[in-house]
């Protein structure tokens, strides 16, 4: 996850790096959904009634729980209409900035549901007067998701991202409540080719 549904496909080149992992036998054949993350648009640029609108990062869904509340929904689609597993271990949630704050709220709120968690450059804390109870009580949620267990939680970000204290004070929380996570530093920023290589180093630890 992180910006719209086409984000990772063209910016982010997820296609062509699956398709060069698992032809290398260094992933496993697996199915991407790749939501858009902002649910008061009902698609990308040129593909709804919304026309070729201009792209805003902070739309009025933003902060607002939506999306974590109604991430089930993408689930039972993906089920009902494709052959997939539907254990923990055999499910992975990953996605960049905005997209990892998602991953990190539904994997925390739901902690049966995913074995495998990538954050990528991950925004966070919400605003202070942003108040969904999706992001309350984050840390006796964290303290479940571990004792619930998981096979990998994915931390990665750049020295000059913008984010980086942030991520380092939730490496701390995590640290003091035992919660084990693996963790990736690399140079550079919130850029796509970072977003990239943490998606080539990610997968291939995926359902082993």
């Amino acid at each position: 996850m992180g910006g719209d549904e086409e984000a990772w496909m063209t910016l982010g080149r997820a296609s062509q790096i699956l398709d060069n992992l698992i032809a290398a036998g260094k992933a496993k054949p697996m199915i991407v959904v790749m939501p858009n993350g902002h649910t008061s648009n009902a698609a990308a640029p040129g593909e709804s009634a919304k026309g070729f609108y201009k792209i805003d990062m902070m739309t009025p869904d933003i902060f607002t729980g939506d999306m974590e509340t109604y991430f089930n929904e993408i689930i039972n689609f993906t089920e009902q209409n494709y052959r997939v597993k539907s254990d923990a271990k055999d499910r992975a949630i990953a996605g960049l900035s905005m997209g990892g704050f998602h991953s990190l709220y539904i994997s925390a709120n739901q902690p049966k549901m995913f074995g495998y968690v990538g954050l990528f450059s991950p925004a966070i804390l919400p605003p202070q007067n942003k108040q969904s109870p999706i992001y309350m009580n984050l840390d006796t949620k964290l303290d479940i998701q571990r004792k619930q267990g998981y096979q990998l939680y994915w931390i990665a970000i750049g020295k000059t991202d913008f984010l980086y204290k942030s991520v380092t004070d939730f490496r701390n929380k995590l640290d003091r409540s035992g919660f084990k996570y693996t963790y990736v530093e690399s140079d550079g920023g919130h850029t796509w080719s970072n977003w990239r290589t943490y998606l080539t180093d990610f997968v291939p630890q995926l359902f082993k």
